[in-house]
């Protein structure tokens, strides 16, 4: 496959960003995303061109989040419930023009070219809290009964490896599917009751300091999540934010 690659370069957070155009040849359809901008950094590199394309990047297993592209005005690119590196080649055609930038949000502030700081869910994951449990012994499986469709609940939400597609889908840059999947694995088991309350306030402020934008129920976020959250893991986090307002 030979393509046309559009992709943002920017130096930093406060420098001024452009589009810079490549050609890439004999790509194979069964090379992944990440791999065929491996072949154009390395053909930069022995061209001596410019400067290699900063993305980000780690287990390129789909686990860690950290590969998040804007791919064609999509988040990840146009499949669907897989990360950027889950992504293969044989989804585009030959001879086709790809447009890569990063995710567009202010709490997501611009790197190099395509990395962005994505710290901001850190801060809400430590407004969040702890946990209270005894340590220890591993407890016998049944200690604590726990109905299975809570179980199954908690651990959909738990799926959310925190990559930001939902910030970047969303035209009000909301966090709110991913607060929502932090707070709802925790609000459907025992062990989150005891700091529930203090949990979803402060991350639901932690979220507002930071300059999220409202939820406005578009489902955008939730189309293009790649481990597929449910927005209905949104409607229990305002259960439970106004619970903790009320009670």
């Amino acid at each position: 496959m030979d393509l046309t690659l559009k992709i943002w370069r920017q130096e930093n957070a406060k420098a001024k960003g452009k589009f810079e155009t490549y050609k890439v040849k004999d790509i194979s359809p069964d090379s992944s995303f990440l791999e065929m901008l491996d072949v154009l950094n390395q053909q930069l590199i022995e061209d001596n061109v410019a400067v290699p394309v900063c993305f980000d990047h780690d287990c390129r297993e789909g686990i860690c989040g950290m590969c998040g592209l804007y791919i064609n005005g999509r988040p990840h690119g146009p499949d669907t419930a897989v990360t950027t590196c889950q992504l293969h080649m044989r989804k585009f055609n030959d001879g086709d023009t790809i447009v890569i930038e990063p995710w567009r949000a202010k709490p997501f502030p611009i790197i190099k070219d395509l990395v962005v700081d994505r710290s901001a869910f850190d801060k809400i994951i430590e407004a969040g809290g702890y946990v209270s449990v005894n340590t220890g012994g591993i407890p016998d499986a049944n200690a604590i009964p726990i109905p299975k469709k809570d179980a199954d609940i908690s651990m959909d939400a738990a799926a959310c490896i925190g990559c930001g597609a939902c910030v970047a889908s969303c035209k009000n840059a909301s966090a709110m599917l991913f607060v929502a999947a932090k707070v709802s694995q925790f609000a459907h088991l025992p062990q989150g009751k005891v700091e529930a309350k203090d949990r979803v306030k402060n991350m639901i402020a932690k979220m507002d300091e930071l300059g999220f934008g409202n939820c406005t129920n578009t489902g955008a976020c939730e189309a293009e999540c790649p481990k597929e959250i449910s927005l209905t893991h949104i409607a229990k986090l305002n259960r439970e934010f106004f619970a903790a307002k009320i009670l």
